[in-house]
């Protein structure tokens, strides 16, 4: 009997351990299928922007740095607008995947973003396909005006 005992001694950590191991293997497989399966909006900075959209400092002729069209939202936390836009802009995400971007600037935080692009009046959409120049929405548009303006801009879908 003792021999038992400290046969499972011996062994219970190595088996509790494989179990805890094999849990955080799961857990993290099923975060990355979740983000994977979920793309939702993505913050800029402006040095984000100027990497991932346009260096307004560098070019003086527009020249869309990304790999696929995108809709950048100019916010604000405290606009009441812009926060009955966010959560049809995360909807947008998940629906489109990985076909657009959707980026936000959060114009208090990014003075310099929203100087260089003249934005006065929030929710600001600036749509940028991926050749032509971008065009500029403003106000709290619904989701069937905002999915008629990514077909028709972004993917030129008349």
């Amino acid at each position: 009997m003792r021999k038992i005992f400290i046969f499972l001694a011996i062994l219970l950590p190595f088996i509790s351990c494989n179990k805890v191991k094999k849990t955080e293997n799961n857990t993290q497989e099923l975060l990355t299928q979740k983000e994977n399966k979920k793309m939702g909006t993505l913050h800029l900075t402006t040095a984000e922007f100027k990497a991932k959209i346009f260096d307004f400092t560098a070019n003086n002729e527009w020249k869309y740095e990304g790999d696929k069209p995108c809709l950048v939202d100019f916010y604000a936390d405290w606009c009441g607008p812009c926060r009955m836009v966010a959560p049809i802009l995360e909807d947008l995400a998940a629906e489109y995947g990985d076909k657009i971007y959707i980026y936000k600037v959060d114009t208090d935080a990014e003075q310099e973003v929203a100087a260089a692009f003249g934005i006065q009046s929030i929710p600001s959409l600036l749509f940028v396909p991926m050749n032509g120049e971008p065009q500029m929405m403003m106000g709290a548009l619904p989701k069937a005006d905002l999915k008629r303006a990514i077909e028709e801009v972004l993917f030129n879908n008349k």
